[in-house]
């Protein structure tokens, strides 16, 4: 059944958690969404935990990639002393996810980026992050509601960009973000914006594929479905 899919790495959460009789176990995790959208576009999903010096092995392995949303990145890596909102981060998942994306991007391998996955790009290219959204724009809940919820807003897609050829002029996207790029790094294109200028999508140009939006489109796989889709299609070529 699963035969000649094309091979996608999700990068996976890893942190505490509570099963069964289970309490706070080290545990390497990820939403559903991600999985069952590979899935259903014809990939096969593999799940990577946050592993260094294994890069090497793992962009062989691979035919396409996936950056997942999470914690907070280190504003060090960015330069910038963390804000006071700045919390939950977890340094060696940005380390490995630096390292692994950065030789995906060398190796031209099909890339999407989902929230913190898009940030994580934008500090690659050596851009920078606004940490608290809620200290620049005029409505931080647009972004990010209560813990455990997601908003929904609309999100302007610019014609002439890989993203508008995925999924058109606009979405809604299911948002859970209070940090967004500030300066854009080296070499991306602005792809989205919500309706009060934060950037949404990022992509580079010249790449086979590398696309990266803010929004979560794993958890609306009727409207999300595309991306993966996009992904996996040119994530096919790499595997043939």
């Amino acid at each position: 059944m699963y035969r000649n899919r094309p091979v996608i790495g999700i990068c996976a959460y890893e942190l505490p958690a509570s099963f069964s009789h289970w309490r706070e176990v080290d545990s390497v995790l990820l939403p559903a969404g991600y999985s069952r959208g590979v899935l259903a576009a014809g990939g096969l999903p593999v799940v990577i935990p946050p592993i260094l010096d294994a890069t090497e092995q793992l962009v062989a392995t691979l035919d396409g990639l996936i950056l997942t949303g999470g914690s907070d990145i280190d504003p060090g890596l960015y330069r910038q002393a963390p804000h006071a909102q700045t919390r939950g981060v977890v340094a060696h998942r940005d380390r490995a996810e630096l390292e692994l994306l950065s030789a995906a991007v060398a190796a031209d391998l099909p890339v999407l980026g989902v929230c913190r996955g898009m940030q994580l790009l934008n500090v690659l290219q050596g851009g920078t992050l606004v940490q608290h959204l809620a200290d620049v724009v005029a409505d931080g809940g647009l972004h990010k509601g209560p813990p455990g919820t997601f908003t929904s807003h609309h999100v302007s897609i610019d014609p002439g960009t890989r993203l508008h050829s995925i999924l058109g002029d606009a979405v809604d996207g299911h948002s859970c973000h209070h940090q967004a790029p500030d300066r854009v790094g080296e070499g991306l294109r602005v792809s989205a914006h919500a309706a009060d200028g934060v950037v949404e999508g990022l992509e580079i140009t010249d790449a086979r594929f590398c696309v990266a939006v803010l929004w979560h489109p794993e958890e609306d796989l009727a409207g999300g479905g595309p991306l993966f889709q996009a992904l996996v299609e040119q994530a096919r070529a790499v595997a043939v």
